[in-house]
């Protein structure tokens, strides 16, 4: 006797998806915002997830000869955007981060922007390139100040993020910076003391100036004389003192939300078929807020945090720029070739769900025997 098992375990238990909003709305979303012009990166994007593990994306089929039954398993979206799929990319992402990274403590830094800029970057995206650049600029520039005969150089990575705990639009840049960095004498110098008062208005001038000559002086100069005179201290950048425990925890925390959506399912308190409840934990005093907003405005939240096609979330500078600095190979890196190999074996399908759902998806539910690859289906 043969049997059919379809088989798309997920570790996310959440009561309410956001795959389900977008299938029971988005068409409907499509209809009343006809005459908004959706990206396209939106548009593909979301019929990623809406078919996610079905089988319009087709499927990879097994069998077990001991028991003669089928398994199928449906293809993923492969989307930074979908809640499971996502998961995966912040994996591959946090380990590919990990093979460039030098063996020395790092500090978390974000570099954040005014309310009056936010709207300038959603309606010209080209412009969140800046963002990166400047807040390269602005920790190079500074590391060099400190010896001008050595102009150390430390190892930069950058991760843009565009919103805030409650999904509005706000960009910033999250960076794992070394504390320390390779020098034209010294090797490599240990530089833990940073003072955040001259990062912040280095960072104002550098992305003022920059978007100045994007935009025009006539164009840009009132807002950026107002803004001036209100942030006299310069544009606000947190940072800890340094990353605790391992330098992997730091990579994994400033990466996780570019594999993944703006908000956990599990932050969805309630879901009517109308209304979407959420919760997020407000930034100035850690309170616990719920928000009920209509299933269009949550759509509308999520959407407009979908990166343009062949945009990079993640930007390298410094020593760990593809240009190495000459003394780049003198460093120890965090993982040696073979801890690398094991990163890369953990992330792949049958690895990363023996790891994260603790059974190998390839042995028999029935029999414990091992199944075999017959067929694989795309659409």
């Amino acid at each position: 006797m043969m049997t059919h098992t379809n088989t798309s375990p997920t570790k996310d238990k959440a009561k309410y998806t956001i795959k389900q909003i977008f299938i029971d709305h988005w068409h409907l979303f499509l209809i009343a915002y006809a005459y908004m012009n959706i990206r396209k990166a939106i548009l593909i994007n979301i019929d990623k997830i809406m078919k996610c593990q079905t089988k319009e994306l087709g499927w990879s089929l097994f069998f077990c000869r001991t028991c003669e039954r089928f398994k199928y398993v449906y293809h993923t979206c492969k989307s930074r955007f979908c809640n499971s799929c996502g998961i995966k990319y912040a994996k591959e992402r946090a380990a590919a981060i990990s093979k460039k990274c030098i063996n020395c403590k790092h500090r978390h830094l974000v570099f954040t922007i005014p309310e009056e800029l936010r709207d300038l970057f959603r309606k010209d995206r080209k412009l969140l390139n800046l963002l990166f650049k400047a807040a390269s600029e602005t920790l190079i520039g500074y590391f060099h100040n400190l010896n001008k005969t050595q102009k150390y150089t430390p190892g930069i990575i950058s991760v843009l993020h565009t919103f805030g705990r409650d999904m509005k639009w706000n960009p910033h840049i999250h960076v794992l910076c070394t504390e320390g960095g390779l020098g034209n004498i010294d090797v490599f110098k240990h530089i833990t003391h940073i003072n955040y008062n001259a990062l912040r208005r280095r960072w104002q001038a550098i992305l003022l100036n920059m978007l100045e000559d994007a935009l025009g002086k006539e164009n840009f100069r009132v807002l950026k004389n107002m803004i001036y005179a209100k942030t006299q201290n310069g544009f606000y950048v947190r940072a800890k003192p340094n990353i605790k425990g391992k330098i992997k925890d730091g990579i994994k925390y400033i990466v996780r939300y570019t594999g993944r959506p703006v908000m956990a399912q599990s932050r969805i308190v309630n879901y009517d078929g109308k209304n979407v409840t959420f919760w997020y934990e407000r930034h100035e005093d850690g309170e616990r807020v719920e928000e009920t907003i209509s299933a269009f405005e949550f759509i509308k939240r999520l959407i407009i945090h979908i990166p343009d096609i062949g945009f990079k979330m993640i930007r390298y500078s410094g020593i760990y720029t593809s240009h190495k600095h000459k003394f780049y190979d003198k460093m120890i890196l965090m993982f040696n070739k073979q801890q690398i190999y094991v990163l890369d074996t953990l992330n792949r399908w049958q690895a990363s769900i023996m790891h994260d759902f603790k059974y190998n998806p390839l042995t028999c539910q029935y029999c414990n025997s091992k199944m075999e690859l017959v067929e694989h289906q795309f659409p």
